[in-house]
């Protein structure tokens, strides 16, 4: 699943590499790159402990990738499990998971501009404004507040109910001065978060493990429930679909998926009107709609979809193959008819991706 298959058999392993995994920043030589105006990321996840992560950069006009950026440009490993990356001020953040780690680049040379160290278990980052973001953990209790301006951590959100061991905060979306936010491991809710305060202020259940989250043109939020797994303490059950009001921060409706179906990576195109997702085929549907489709958008058999976009200003899907998790994965691109285009290699385990 999405939320790094490794993860439920590698809790012992992760305080021990916390302790002692800390990456050394080897530097070597560099190359230079001046990117197009326009283009899109791949995060590649690498596997865990290994700290084989690394960087893509995809021009759709030439059909162009340039793999390893981040190192060929830099002479060091990108580090341990490349999470998520988002573009603010310019820069791109580099969230790396179990290096405790956020590089900024520029978004042209992708040369580092600089860091943010000393994190838990990083996985998104959201920016208030030009010194203040938050910054979501997996096992950990709070949500970072850091100052991009300065590379430095300012603050704590202090998650209620919730401890180090089992802990995980994930994707975080802004309506208004609130930031909500899906709480995965373990969990079972969305918690409410006042940007003035910096303070959890309320929190609304919903199904086992939200992995996702977004905000559509009519201020919905969407999320999809895994389950949970066969085994888990916390409960196994048949994953769900989630559209709730951010006004009143109410559920207005539950799709329910079949027991044992694995839904996870929900997206919106640009318009924020279309909603798309990944099980085991890619699936789309209007945000208005009140039944869940009965074909998929896409239909693939025998891979493995782990990453999903769509690109903002036309309409094109770009869906991530993990393949087997040991070599170097494949991304699909799509028109808006859900025609191929395009496919192209590039790491191992791409995850995320992120528009420039």
């Amino acid at each position: 699943m999405k939320l790094h298959k490794y993860f439920f058999i590698s809790a012992v392993l992760f305080h021990a590499a916390f302790l002692t995994g800390c990456m050394e920043w080897d530097y070597g030589d560099t190359e230079d790159f001046n990117a197009p105006a326009t283009g899109l990321f791949i995060t590649n996840e690498g596997n865990f402990q290994y700290g084989n992560a690394t960087l893509s950069y995809y021009d759709p006009d030439s059909r162009q990738v340039q793999n390893e950026i981040f190192f060929r440009a830099n002479g060091m490993k990108l580090g341990d499990v490349a999470q998520s990356m988002s573009i603010y001020d310019d820069k791109g953040w580099i969230v790396v998971n179990n290096s405790h780690v956020i590089f900024a680049i520029d978004i042209n040379t992708f040369k580092e501009t600089g860091r943010i160290e000393n994190l838990t278990s990083p996985r998104y980052i959201h920016f208030l404004n030009d010194e203040k973001a938050y910054v979501t953990q997996l096992w950990d209790n709070r949500i970072f507040i850091v100052n991009p301006k300065t590379y430095s951590i300012t603050g704590y959100i202090h998650v209620p109910d919730m401890t180090m061991e089992s802990g995980s905060t994930e994707q975080m979306v802004q309506y208004g001065k609130y930031v909500y936010c899906n709480c995965w491991s373990y969990q079972n809710r969305i918690i409410k978060i006042d940007t003035e305060t910096d303070k959890v202020i309320d929190e609304l259940k919903v199904g086992i493990q939200p992995t996702s989250l977004v905000l559509d043109k009519y201020n919905k939020l969407w999320t999809i429930t895994d389950g949970g797994y066969e085994g888990s303490p916390y409960g196994h059950e048949a994953p769900s679909l989630y559209r709730i009001d951010a006004e009143s921060f109410r559920v207005e409706r539950q799709f329910k998926f079949r027991f044992g179906d694995c839904p996870s990576e929900v997206q919106l195109n640009g318009t924020r009107d279309t909603l798309y997702w990944i099980n085991n085929d890619i699936w789309n549907m209007d945000v208005t709609d009140e039944r869940m489709p009965i074909r998929p958008f896409i239909e693939y058999r025998d891979t493995k979809f782990y990453g999903l976009t769509v690109n903002p200003t036309n309409g094109e899907v770009y869906v991530a193959d993990a393949i087997d998790y040991q070599q170097q994965g494949i991304i699909y691109r799509f028109n808006p008819n859900g025609e191929p285009i395009d496919e192209f290699y590039v790491g191992i385990t791409p995850g995320s991706f992120c528009w420039k």
